[in-house]
């Protein structure tokens, strides 16, 4: 069998190779983390089965805080694209891989750096606050990273006076300047996925299930947040379902959190919000490339290795360990 090149592999963007239909990829995967010395981050929209053959599950923030003191020799990450280059901006020198490199970013996609370099420009005065879910180019071009679990606290905690740019989310950096009282200077970008969600189907869905609660993530329209009971990062919405007493809980976010609800409120009910298109559910395309198959493949073969330049690499640190020494001296 022809084997691919790396560039090669690039390209393709995953690894296509027939699998033993016998083999119990479960057990397969726990065998191959032992003997490459490899730890598998999943963030919480990946598809069930990840989530559960994954040594860490988590949000951005706790993500980037596991990859950072991590002693593993490899980093298997089942997210999106800008999740492992995180990862590798922080652990330079480990292998990081993507069981699907072209498991990319709406909101990444939304804010190319060339245009953002100019954007900044216009604002010299200005700090510039870039929400994690961006390219490493873009973190190299900022001065303090966020998530939405620390966004609010982050902007706090700077002076009153200090002038900010906040990008690429203009849904989270509305909700940060609301919740905060700061006048923000924010860039126009949104996630697909947040954005689709019908006020009017929720609305029906309520008038439906009259005591659920209704939880949503602030990368949501301010339409979709007014109506919300709670609004939270996706570990915040978790741990909301598991404190509050009611039985019902209506989901605006991706619809892979449902996976860890479910298992840690068992006989409680959750419902995914509607979106205002035909499809019947709020998937996240890219997130969803990343297979238990392919998960195999790439600990098995080593490939697809996710790379940073190393100048990129240089700028780009700076603002997440940033970002990680204010959240800890904040207790997040």
């Amino acid at each position: 069998m022809k084997t691919d090149t790396l560039e090669e592999l690039n390209r393709k963007g995953f690894i296509e190779e027939s699998i033993d239909p016998t083999l119990d990829l479960f057990e397969e995967i726990e065998k191959l983390k032992k003997e490459k010395n490899a730890i598998v981050l999943a963030h919480y929209y990946q598809e069930p089965d990840i989530q559960d053959i994954a040594d860490y599950i988590g949000d951005s923030l706790g993500l980037s805080q596991e990859a950072a003191k991590t002693e593993a020799d490899v980093i298997v990450f089942a997210g999106v694209h800008f999740m492992a280059e995180t990862a590798k901006i922080l652990s330079p020198e480990k292998k990081v891989l993507l069981p699907d490199l072209k498991a990319g970013c709406s909101l990444a996609d939304s804010c190319p750096p060339h245009l953002f370099r100019k954007f900044k420009e216009k604002y010299p005065d200005h700090l510039v606050i870039t929400y994690v879910n961006c390219t490493a180019e873009l973190k190299a071009l900022s001065d303090i990273v966020c998530t939405s679990t620390n966004a609010v606290q982050i902007v706090e905690s700077l002076p009153k006076e200090q002038k900010i740019i906040f990008g690429p989310d203009k849904n989270l950096g509305a909700w940060v300047a609301k919740k905060t009282g700061r006048d923000l200077v924010l860039w126009n970008g949104a996630c697909m996925v947040h954005e689709i969600f019908s006020r009017e189907k929720i609305t029906k869905l309520k008038e439906r299930h009259p005591k659920a609660k209704f939880i949503a993530h602030p990368e949501c329209e301010e339409s979709v947040l007014k109506m919300a009971d709670y609004i939270g990062s996706t570990t915040g919405l978790l741990k909301y379902t598991i404190n509050n007493e009611a039985q019902e809980f209506i989901v605006a976010t991706e619809s892979g959190i449902i996976h860890q609800m479910e298992k840690a409120n068992p006989g409680k009910t959750f419902i995914p919000a509607p979106p205002n298109n035909s499809c019947a559910c709020n998937d996240c395309p890219y997130m969803k490339r990343n297979t238990l198959e392919k998960l195999y493949l790439c600990i098995k073969n080593g490939l697809p290795e996710v790379t940073v330049p190393a100048n990129i690499i240089a700028e780009a640190r700076k603002p997440i360990e940033r970002m990680l020494e204010i959240s800890a001296n904040l207790g997040l």
